[in-house]
């Protein structure tokens, strides 16, 4: 039985009575919060196994999934080294070749003869000095004010490749650039602040020209853009395609491009740097040099994937295998407030890491993923092991094992074989290993997300949750619970004060009329 502690006046300990009479009342309370704590918790999991996840799908699609992660070829250039560039793909016929650059694909140019300039002061004896990027168009020195005021602050004009673009007086050099290469008219703009001069490039090679129309608006403004910006009368250097000859032991034959530098050839991409030279340079007669390209089998680059692709699938399916199987301890639950404050802090971490432990322990959703990873691989477990990658102990969970070895052997002798297997060919990109694993990622994300409530685009800890999940709509009813419950409480709590203290105020009058009673008589 409690004591109720007797002191004052009254005799009463409200505070002391009231807090050992709400304690009982606020135990449904602490229950709903360490209920939604739990669920707190639960949910940070899944984002964290939200964020592996993604990052294996992200590594299947950026890495595991392209064909140069797994080619094991290599394209070498003797010769004339500079005029070309070669790169060997995973389709690499491996004929030589001895190629000839004819010409280089270029784009189309305007570059003005003359400076942007700007007067240095309004000294005639100080010659006038070059502009800047932050010079304004009107301060440029062939720059004269419209005849008449009213035209003065209309803009220039300018449809550059049918794009129409409008320019103030105001505008700055830096500017006008940015508006150009912002727009839709395919070119790029550049300023030189060392030769002052402003050029316009196409984007695109070829022979194509840029057109270039200025609009005045029948103004009497005598200044035109393309003055100021020096391309009036200037002539185009119109671009041109690109051209190889290529040579092999079954005869020549010439490739062209009107807008790029690569080709591919034989499985090798190339890409022309520059003119080949003439085997005499003063004669423009003498054959040109040759650049010879040859391949090699180095199964390094695709060893160094698959060793990649295995530790990563290991870890991840570790990773779930210890979750599922984590140890959950019952008798631990969330701690209050009001416990955490008796306890030292050594003993609150000790407490909630095994509070923690066990959160997704036989998650529905891990071990069904778990089972559709170990699927995709003991499907080609035949093919896999002849390339030497096998799996381990049957308590090991599905671990990967990689003989390096028989791998390098299996590479060198067939290849495509290991490719197709990893990554398919053409449409049977998702019959292959990385497609079945990555559509099974992308499913594990989607039921995250309609859990969890994480963000199946992002493997961002600190991503919102959305409400709109199970464990969000849960996570709302708790918190509308808590605040519902926490109301009543307040009111009990207000309640009792009041009641006690009427009790008080009466106790104390009573007191009072036997004082005043005892002292009548006593005289």
């Amino acid at each position: 039985m409690t004591t109720m502690r007797i002191n004052g006046f009254s005799g009463m300990d409200i505070d002391s009575m009231v807090k050992q009479l709400m304690t009982a009342k606020r135990i449904p309370l602490d229950k709903l919060n360490q209920q939604k704590t739990y669920l707190s918790w639960q949910r940070d999991s899944y984002r964290e196994m939200n964020s592996k996840v993604f990052n294996f799908k992200s590594k299947l699609t950026d890495t595991f999934s392209l064909s140069s992660s797994m080619n094991t070829q290599t394209a070498s250039v003797s010769g004339d080294t500079d005029a070309i560039r070669a790169e060997a793909s995973s389709n690499t016929a491996g004929i030589a070749m001895s190629v000839a650059v004819r010409s280089v694909a270029t784009k189309t140019t305007i570059v003005p003869t003359d400076a942007m300039m700007v007067p240095a002061s309004t000294d005639p004896i100080l010659p006038a000095s070059k502009a800047k990027l932050t010079t304004a168009l009107s301060s440029l020195d062939n720059y004269t004010a419209a005849t008449v005021p009213a035209d003065e602050d209309k803009p220039f004009v300018l449809t550059i490749n049918n794009t129409r673009l409008e320019f103030s007086k105001t505008d700055t050099i830096s500017g006008v650039i940015s508006k150009i290469n912002g727009s839709s008219a395919n070119v790029n703009a550049v300023f030189d602040e060392v030769s002052g001069k402003f050029s316009i490039t196409s984007k695109d090679f070829g022979n194509k020209d840029i057109s270039i129309v200025e609009d005045n608006y029948g103004t009497t403004r005598t200044t035109k853009m393309m003055d100021l910006l020096k391309l009036s009368g200037v002539s185009h250097q119109l671009g041109q395609g690109s051209e190889i000859e290529v040579t092999t032991s079954s005869g020549t034959n010439v490739f062209t491009s009107d807008n790029s530098n690569t080709f591919t050839v034989n499985g090798i991409v190339l890409t022309a740097l520059k003119e080949s030279e003439r085997t005499d340079p003063a004669d423009k007669t003498t054959a040109k040099q040759l650049s010879k390209i040859t391949t090699t089998i180095d199964p390094a680059k695709a060893v160094d994937t698959l060793k990649s692709f295995v530790q990563t699938y290991n870890d991840l399916l570790s990773l779930m295998n210890s979750k599922v199987d984590e140890e959950k301890y019952r008798d631990y639950t969330p701690l209050t407030d009001e416990q955490k404050s008796a306890m030292k802090e050594n003993d609150i971490t000790a407490w909630e890491a095994k509070a923690k432990s066990g959160l997704l322990k036989n998650d529905d959703i891990l071990k069904d993923t778990i089972t559709a990873m170990r699927s995709v691989i003991n499907n080609k477990m035949g093919q896999l092991t002849s390339m030497g990658i096998t799996t381990g102990q049957y308590y090991e969970g599905g671990k990967l094992y990689l003989d390096e070895n028989k791998l390098k052997a299996a590479l060198q002798s067939n290849p495509q074989q290991v490719t197709d297997l990893f990554q398919g060919s053409g449409s049977n990109y998702k019959d292959s290993i990385v497609g079945k694993l990555s559509t099974t990622m992308t499913s594990t994300l989607q039921k995250f997300s309609d859990r969890a409530g994480t963000n199946r685009f992002s493997g961002d800890l600190s991503s919102a949750f959305k409400d709109e999940s199970v464990m969000g709509k849960a996570m709302k009813d708790y918190t509308s619970r808590i605040t519902a419950m926490t109301t009543r409480l307040n009111d009990a709590e207000t309640r009792y004060y009041q009641q006690f203290s009427a009790m008080e105020s009466a106790m104390s009058k009573l007191q009072s009329q036997s004082s005043s009673l005892l002292g009548s008589t006593s005289n």
